[in-house]
């Protein structure tokens, strides 16, 4: 089976504007990370994608209408968020969980997030593939259990 790619939402997808708060489909303005719309749109031709996002305010739908105003949605299979699986990203048991609602070994997973602790370390020790978007962050002290990139078209 191909790999299932895990996209975490703010500032690995679209942009977590900080002046702004409530439903990010609701804000004045929403914009996608550079890249965003042609990784999708290159990665879904040949896998699943889903997001997976700590946002603990937001339904599976908010998420999905920020996604339909940015002009992602077309490519995004579903939404794991608190609401949606019972607990926060952060932990192993996060990512086990989606694995599960799969129905998918983890190993059949690969974590895109821009956070070493909620994204990219417990997506390790649950299993996943794992690879960390530092948006031009030094990229040198690293451990070799995850990939680092530094442009979302990396993955393309």
């Amino acid at each position: 089976m191909r790999s299932i790619y895990l996209f975490d939402w703010g500032d690995s997808l679209m942009v977590d504007y900080p002046q702004y708060s409530g439903k990010m489909y609701d804000w004045p303005e929403v914009s996608t990370v550079v890249g965003a719309q042609e990784v999708l749109s290159f990665l879904a031709q040949r896998h699943k994608l889903y997001v997976a996002t700590n946002a603990a305010e937001s339904t599976e739908q908010d998420i999905r209408n920020a996604f339909m105003r940015a002009d992602l949605a077309q490519y995004i299979s579903g939404y794991f968020c608190k609401a949606t699986l019972g607990l926060g990203k952060g932990s192993p048991e996060f990512y086990l969980r989606i694995a599960s609602t799969l129905a998918v070994k983890p190993t059949q997973l690969i974590m895109v997030g821009d956070s070493l602790d909620k994204d990219i370390l417990p997506a390790i020790a649950a299993g996943l593939t794992a690879v960390w978007f530092k948006r031009g962050r030094d990229a040198s002290d690293h451990d070799n259990s995850y990939r680092i990139i530094r442009d979302l078209r990396q993955l393309c």
